[in-house]
């Protein structure tokens, strides 16, 4: 059923498995060295709703930072709830320091009022310390939508993967 393989042939499959498997680790060795770096667990978040337009659109990449001890009033931040995956995107409008925390209030640009309804229950603030994976510091527009489509679409990431299999199954070196 499958033909004999060679020592050559053998040679080269396994060259192409190791090679594969260096694009992996290396990939994985930039994001855990991106997240040292930023001290964030997520350095790079997508955009995934429309509630920061206009200053950021569904779709764009952000580049977070989390080195800074404070985060201002008009800062951009992104965060996480308790009980929720999803990463939010949203301006600081109010915060709240003493020696110990900071406390902040956000809001979506596009968003009518503040986050207090998103918070965890009976929770009126988000704990810099605990909850704010980092300070946004810059962005590139539109580029996110891959990750968008792939989440959104289940078809698009098996598309994908068949794809990125067939080419690593018929590529020669």
């Amino acid at each position: 059923m499958f033909p004999q393989l060679s020592g050559a042939h053998l040679r080269q499959s396994l060259t192409q498995a190791l090679n594969f498997c260096l694009v992996l680790t290396t990939a994985f060795m930039f994001w855990k060295g991106l997240s040292v770096v930023t001290d964030s667990p997520s350095p790079i978040v997508v955009v995934l709703s429309g509630s920061m337009e206009p200053a950021f659109q569904r779709g764009d990449i952000l580049f977070l930072w989390n080195r800074e001890a404070r985060v201002r009033v008009g800062d951009i931040v992104v965060y996480n709830v308790k009980g929720r995956d999803i990463p939010i995107v949203h301006r600081v409008v109010r915060n709240h320091v003493s020696s110990k925390n900071q406390l902040l209030l956000t809001k979506g640009d596009n968003n009518a009022m503040d986050d207090v309804d998103l918070y965890a229950y009976k929770q009126y603030y988000l704990d810099r310390e605990k909850e704010v994976i980092g300070a946004v510091k810059g962005y590139v527009p539109w580029v996110g939508y891959v990750t968008i489509l792939l989440s959104e679409n289940l078809w698009a990431k098996y598309a994908l993967l068949a794809g990125m299999g067939f080419l690593a199954m018929v590529q020669r070196e």
